[in-house]
């Protein structure tokens, strides 16, 4: 049972972003240190991520953080979710603080880790910005959160809150966003559920990522409920030699081309504004569109602070606190699903 005036924190994960231009290149060595990103012998990955970072710290990811002045903006759009997830937990619990904890910049476990113990909580409940999980982002991020806590002695009850695809605020909040759009499009339009990509590998490896993926576009369609509604799931973000995930966002654009319809792009893996939503999408995305001739290109906003995905956060956290037991969302043969880890 929880109590009102139970000390509850509540750590909210996401990937971080380089909040300058000389943090560029330092994100991306962190972003490839990570043996979940590149699974390689630590001597080999260091080579490797100096290199990327290098390469594409002088250059594409140069390039893309310029266009929104040098920085990311996903550090202040979490703290706008800290301060929206706050208000809503102060409805049940006196002394709840949420904190956010980042996972290739600052601020990272290390260092929120210190600030919980000071704060010293009656139970911790681990909750992640990524609603489908991954072993590249929410396994990585509760990995790093737990080899810290354990280093620095904070030994308060944590509950995780693996993954939530389906949850009903997500959802809500996303038909909602979605909605709107497609009220503004001209017909025919086809929307693309564009989530970050992976390579194969990880997902053969038993990684539920492109699985629940599918099946968050699928709620948001039911949600919608808009007869004939022309929809499909595509993954950007492709990089290195792997082969990844399909089809690609640039393939879905290029199908779009040749069927001569609109495009209304949702990012529906992503609920913070940054680099891939901001650049990739709605510039790089955009002018591939109006190359290919489509003849109309929209991009859904992330649900950001939307009060129906903030009150579904929420209310995780309540159960969490609460002891309640989640249900297995994924199928056995997903044995790196974050039920089972």
């Amino acid at each position: 049972m929880s109590t009102r005036d139970e000390k509850i924190a509540v750590i909210l994960m996401n990937l971080g972003g380089p909040d300058r231009r000389e943090a560029i290149k330092p994100f991306l060595y962190n972003f490839f240190m990570d043996k979940n990103i590149i699974a390689l012998p630590k001597i080999l990955r260091r080579f490797v991520a100096w290199r990327i970072s290098k390469t594409r710290g002088d250059g594409e990811a140069l390039v893309n953080y310029n266009a929104m002045g040098g920085a990311s903006p996903i550090l202040k759009n979490t703290q706008e979710q800290v301060a929206a997830l706050e208000k809503k937990l102060a409805e049940r619990y006196s002394q709840a603080r949420v904190f956010v904890s980042m996972r290739y910049w600052h601020p990272r476990a290390q260092e929120v880790v210190s600030k919980v113990r000071d704060f010293n909580p009656e139970k911790i409940v681990l909750l992640p910005l990524y609603p489908q999980f991954s072993t590249t982002t929410t396994f990585s991020s509760f990995e790093e959160w737990m080899a810290e806590a354990a280093s620095q002695g904070l030994d308060a009850p944590m509950r995780k809150i693996c993954c939530y695809p389906e949850d009903d605020g997500f959802i809500a909040a996303s038909a909602q966003l979605l909605r709107a759009e497609l009220e503004k499009a001209p017909r025919p339009v086809r929307v693309l559920f564009s989530a970050h990509g992976l390579p194969e590998k990880v997902i053969r490896g038993g990684d539920p990522y492109q699985y629940q993926c599918e099946k968050t576009a699928e709620r948001i369609v039911r949600a919608l409920d808009m007869q004939g509604l022309d929809w499909q799931v595509c993954y950007q973000s492709r990089v290195g030699r792997l082969k990844w995930i399909g089809p690609s966002t640039e393939e879905a654009l290029q199908k779009a081309a040749q069927d001569k319809i609109g495009v209304v792009v949702y990012p529906h893996a992503f609920v913070s504004e940054h680099v891939e939503t901001i650049v990739e999408i709605g510039e790089e995305y955009r002018q591939l569109a109006e190359k290919l001739g489509i003849p109309y290109f929209a991009r859904v906003p992330t649900v950001s602070v939307h009060d129906a995905f903030i009150g579904g956060l929420a209310k995780m956290v309540f159960g969490a606190v609460a002891g309640e037991t989640r249900p297995r969302f994924c199928p056995q043969e997903f044995s790196r699903c974050g039920c089972m880890l």
